[in-house]
Parts: C-alpha cells; sequence; structure tokens
C-alpha cells in the first residue's frame, strides 16, 4: 500500500512517514521544504529509510503537480498535512494563507475525484475552525482557566465559527472535504487538532508552543549550567490559556488506524488532541519544565494575541469509537521532546 502525504517533511508527516516506512510500506513525500526544519527532516528521513521511497519537490498550490502525482501513485491513502499553520503569518498574508490551505487543498480532493477515487483522504484541520469560544463561561483559578460546563472538553457538536483568515481558510478545507464525501463519495476524514508535540518539531515563536517553551526552558537550563545570565521572555496573555496535547506517536497511530477503519470514519470529523487528562495551560507547563530541569523560568506577559482560546481541549469519545486514544504519558512525552531538542535522541 502506498501512502502520499503533502507536506510530508513538517513535523507531524515526517514522523507519520518514519512509522510507515517502518512498517514496510511505499511512502511517498510531496513537500516544497519552505518550513523550517523541513530540510533537516528529509535528511533524517534519508539517512533512516535510504532511498526506497520518493521524493517530490512541489507545492500543494501547483495543481498540475499533484493532479500528476495522484494520478501516478493511486494512492491507497493521502495524509494531507500541507498548510499554513501561523495565525500571524494569515493575518499578515491571507492570499498566501488561502492558496496554500484552500485551494491547496481543493487541488487534492479534485486530483482524487478524477484520477484515484478509491484513495483514502486524512486531512489535518484545527481547534480554530470553533473560533476563539469568548461566548463559553469560564471560571478563572490559579493555573488555568476552566469551562465548567465541558468537564470531558468540547466535543464535535460545538457549532463552528470561523474566525482569523487562518479559522476561515482551514475551516473551508474542512468543508469541502466532509462535502466532497457526500457529493462526490470520497473517503475523507477529518481530524480537527488541538496542540501536538514530539520529535522533529523545529518549533517558531509563532507555532508549536510546546516545542518553543521547551527550547526557552533549555536555554535557561544552559545559562544557570554555564554562569551566564538567564535571559527572560514573552508570553501572550496571562499563561492560564489552556490545551490538550498530543505527541507524535499518538498523531501516527491515529492515521494509521483511521484508514485502516475506513467504513467507520470517512465522511466524519474527529475533535483530537490529547484530552483532558493531557491537558496543560502555559503556567503547568512552565511548572512541569522547572521540575525536570530543576530551573527557574522568567518571563514576561505581553497582549493576549488576536482570537486566542482560553481553553481548548478535545473530548475524544468520538474517536475512541474506532479504537484510537491516547498513549503516550504527558510527563514522560515532555521528557522525550527536551531529550530530542538535547540532542540526547534522535526522534
Amino acid at each position: 500500500m502506498t501512502w502520499l502525504i503533502t507536506g510530508g517533511c513538517g513535523f507531524v508527516g515526517s514522523n507519520l512517514a518514519d512509522t510507515i516506512l517502518a512498517r514496510g510500506e511505499d511512502v511517498v513525500i510531496l513537500d516544497n521544504l519552505s518550513r523550517v526544519g523541513s530540510r533537516a527532516n528529509l535528511d533524517w528521513l534519508r539517512s533512516r529509510h535510504g532511498d526506497g521511497w520518493l521524493f517530490v519537490q512541489a507545492d500543494v498550490r501547483n495543481h498540475d503537480a499533484v493532479l500528476d502525482l495522484v494520478t501516478q501513485t493511486k494512492p491507497y491513502a493521502i495524509a494531507h498535512l500541507a498548510g499554513q499553520v501561523a495565525m500571524t503569518t494569515s493575518l499578515q498574508n491571507p492570499r498566501l494563507d488561502f492558496e496554500i490551505n484552500v485551494m491547496g487543498t481543493l487541488n487534492v480532493l479534485e486530483a482524487v475525484r478524477m484520477t484515484s477515487p478509491d484513495t483514502i483522504v486524512l486531512y489535518s484541520s484545527t481547534n480554530k475552525v470553533y473560533g476563539d469560544l469568548e461566548w463559553i463561561s469560564y471560571e478563572e483559578s490559579l493555573t488555568r482557566y476552566v469551562a465548567t460546563n465541558y468537564p470531558k472538553g468540547f466535543d464535535e457538536t460545538l457549532p463552528l465559527s470561523f474566525c482569523s483568515p487562518y479559522g476561515c481558510s482551514k475551516g473551508a478545507a474542512d468543508q469541502y472535504m466532509l462535502d466532497y464525501a457526500r457529493m462526490y463519495g470520497v473517503q475523507t476524514v477529518v481530524f480537527r487538532h488541538s496542540s501536538m508535540y514530539g520529535g522533529r518539531q523545529f518549533a517558531t515563536y509563532d507555532q508549536g508552543w510546546i516545542g518553543w517553551f521547551c527550547e526557552k526552558a533549555l536555554e535557561t537550563k544552559h545559562a544557570l549550567d554555564t554562569g551566564q545570565p538567564v535571559s527572560s521572555f514573552t508570553i501572550s496573555g496571562n499563561g492560564k490559556q489552556v490545551r490538550d496535547v498530543l505527541h507524535s506517536d499518538d498523531i501516527s497511530r491515529l492515521y494509521l488506524i483511521s484508514a485502516a477503519n475506513i467504513n467507520q470514519t470517512h465522511g466524519q470529523a474527529f475533535n483530537i488532541g490529547g484530552g483532558m487528562d493531557h491537558s496543560l495551560s502555559l503556567l503547568e507547563l512552565f511548572t512541569l519544565l522547572e521540575e525536570l530541569l530543576d530551573i527557574q523560568l522568567l518571563y514576561k506577559n505581553i497582549e493576549w494575541r488576536h482570537s486566542d482560546q482560553k481553553v481548548f481541549v478535545a473530548d475524544i469519545s468520538k474517536a475512541g469509537q474506532f479504537g484510537w486514544f491516547p498513549e503516550i504519558d504527558l510527563r514522560n512525552g515532555i521528557q522525550a521532546m527536551i531529550d530530542w531538542q538535547s540532542g540526547i535522541s534522535d526522534v
């Protein structure tokens, strides 16, 4: 079985490709190598798996390139992970955001519809399709906000509310995926992801908050160990924002299990995250990092980001119906992230 992974040199894509190749299955990656770390991830995959798989440097905005690749490979499944993922970038350049997230997704769907109608298409959507969730009642504790009316987190009945260019572009692609299942019978599945982390995530200030703050913690550790001044960093808001976090190993399992159970999953959207048991506020992450590294973090508060949700924790009950649930312990997962960023681990 051949898997086509768009954005396959990104964080999720490279981990998924590694997992599939380790199973002895065929992988084709399409990536334009524009993202920070993508070339390093390509080299990493080649070092682990040689040349027994195909890499195509192309952009999902290129209709002909996507069509030709799907026509030639007729993949068992496509993991459509290529996308513009930063809220800040969408605000600065909404046209680019639209072209990548909406037109790129439409190119994938049309290629499947026209040339490979049996191909499964798994789409990486986002919790941002639900908007800023300011209409929900919250209580504020010492370390986090709590959505008291949603003790298990938010399920898929939450009303859609496309807020910000990023929310609009990802939301439009999300709905195109579901509509192509309804109108054309394409076997699409939508995952509305919460926060993700793990090895091969080259986090930036704009995207990948777990990785970013792990990096800040390691910088603090290095300064303390070498007798240098400790630098402070900034956080948006008061640090009590809550997300449920999911390790890359659990994400790879999600894509494989959902494809294997396509009779149950096709045409469906699933809220995906670590669930309430794997939820963290920024302040709670800082406490964990301080414990793991024996440090004290210094930070400054700045204004909230546009459309930032006070809380998003996914109710993952629906995904549990096809046999998926998170397995990576939160503390162990964060330690593994630190090990990778420290160079102690290659994965």
